[in-house]
Order: C-alpha cells, then sequence, then structure tokens
C-alpha cells in the first residue's frame, strides 16, 4: 500500500502547486497600453488617454500600478464591481484615493455593487468626487471645438440600464464612447446610435479557464462595423481568489485620430 500512499501524496502536491500558481496569477498587476485610431475622433483633441479598470471586487489597488500609469492618463473610468458583498466601505475609499492620483474618475454601475448598502456606497463615490454614469452621458469639448460624448449605463443584470437615457443626454457630439460593465449591450446598439468604443468587464476572461476554454470569451478588443468593443478580463476574482489563462488586467488605451477602427500592437507591463 506504500505506493498508493506516493501516489496521493503526489497528488497532494500537485493540487498545492496548481492552486499556488492560481493565487498567484490572480494578484498580478497588468497594464495593456494600446493605442486605438478612429477617423471620427475630433482632431483638436490631439489624444485623448483613458485608464480603465473593471471587476476590483476584493482586490485593492497596487501602488506599483498606480506609479506605472501616473502622469499619462486623462481620465480613469471604473467599468463597475468595485466591490462585492463583505467588503468594506474604507477599501472602496483607499482604492478611489488612489484612482484619483491619475485623474478624473468615472463610474458605471456592475452587478456586485448592489450587493450590501450600495447607497453608502453611492454616497461615497459622491464623497470622493466621482461621476456616476447611470443612464446618463457628459460631453468633452477642447479649445478647438471639438467634442466627445462619454455614456455610461446602469447594470443589465439588475435590470436597470437605461440605453436610451444615455442617448438622449447626448447632444450632437461626432464621437461616442460608451461604458456598460456588462458587455451584453453590444445587443442593444445600431449604427444609428454613432457609437465608436464601447467599454466593458464582468467576465472575468472567464476567470477559470481549461486547456482554452471557459465560461466566457477571453477579453480582447473586436472591431464590429464601426465600433471597437473591449471587454476587460477585470482586476479582481469572484467566487474564488483564483485565475488561470484569463490574467487580470487594467487598461492604458489612447484614443487618437486615424483611419477608422485600427488598433496598435498592445503592450503589456507587469508590476
Amino acid at each position: 500500500m506504500l505506493w498508493v500512499s506516493g501516489v496521493f501524496f503526489i497528488i497532494i502536491v500537485l493540487v498545492f502547486v496548481m492552486v499556488f500558481y492560481m493565487w498567484r496569477t490572480a494578484n498580478q498587476d497588468r497594464l495593456v497600453i494600446q493605442d486605438l485610431y478612429f477617423n471620427d475622433f475630433p482632431e483638436g483633441f490631439g489624444d485623448m488617454r483613458i485608464f480603465f479598470i473593471s471587476d476590483l471586487h476584493r482586490r485593492i489597488i497596487s501602488d506599483h500600478l498606480i506609479e506605472g500609469a501616473r502622469g499619462k492618463v486623462d481620465l480613469v473610468i471604473i467599468g463597475g464591481d468595485i466591490r462585492e458583498s463583505g467588503v468594506p466601505i474604507e477599501r472602496v475609499e483607499n482604492n478611489l484615493l488612489k484612482l484619483k492620483q491619475l485623474g478624473p474618475l468615472y463610474f458605471v454601475w456592475g452587478n456586485n455593487d448592489y450587493e450590501g448598502d450600495f447607497h453608502e456606497l453611492d454616497a461615497t463615490l459622491l464623497k470622493h468626487g466621482v461621476k456616476i454614469l447611470d443612464n446618463t452621458a457628459v460631453a468633452f469639448e477642447s479649445q478647438k471645438g471639438g467634442e466627445i460624448a462619454l455614456l455610461g449605463i446602469d447594470d443589465i443584470t439588475e435590470e436597470r440600464d437605461r440605453l436610451d437615457l444615455a442617448l438622449s443626454d447626448c447632444g450632437n457630439e461626432p464621437f461616442r464612447i460608451l461604458v456598460s460593465h456588462n458587455p451584453s449591450v453590444k445587443k442593444q446598439l445600431t449604427s444609428e446610435h454613432r457609437i465608436s468604443l464601447v467599454l466593458s468587464g464582468h467576465t472575468h476572461g472567464g476567470q477559470i479557464r481549461i486547456f482554452g476554454y471557459g465560461p466566457y470569451q477571453i477579453g480582447g478588443i473586436k472591431k464590429e462595423g464601426d465600433c471597437l468593443y473591449m471587454t476587460s478580463n477585470g482586476y479582481g476574482t469572484s467566487a474564488v481568489p483564483l485565475r488561470l489563462e484569463a490574467r487580470p488586467e487594467t487598461h492604458l488605451l489612447t484614443l487618437k485620430r486615424g483611419k477608422r477602427t485600427e488598433m496598435g500592437s498592445a503592450v503589456e507591463k507587469d508590476y
């Protein structure tokens, strides 16, 4: 029976090593840097640099990650799930204070944000000057007159989304960015909405993928028609603090004027 005990011991060791590897992967700090080109991007803006982070859940943002993006950002967009049930509001505040070092903050609600006292979260966001895009839009105008609209919808899973209200809050801005925690917003969009870029999270890239397969597709950017759809793997984890073949990520996107929906090569930095 000694060989049975030996095999059992080897299995236990392999499981431990695998779990440790998945835990280490889940706690990586990764910044994906990429240029996106649009021929309808207003010339007067030059370049627009967006730091996008989604699905923090229980994670604390690394100081190294903040330092890696410092001075390279025009605005910060939080794509929902800044916390989940059991996460103290103090942790949310600490993460907000770190992100505020990069630039002004914009936020859309995710499904996990509604766990617990979401009124407390709402008050905390407002306390720190975060602009909440809950079925609303904001406009940016350059000194040369170019305009950009940033739209955000409330969470689709919670059936709080009203894309129609966000669109009605827009003017005639020639360039529109839509933020939706859930990427399924794509089903609601038509060419008449004139959305050039969609930013989403929610899926975690499947979080745990085996031989390339997972409950969701891996994060990335896809072109459909005249729009780019970016879905992030997210920064944190849900249910278990483990990842496999779906590394965590944050994003530094530079929007430029150029041939419509072209993408520069992505550069990944680990901190």
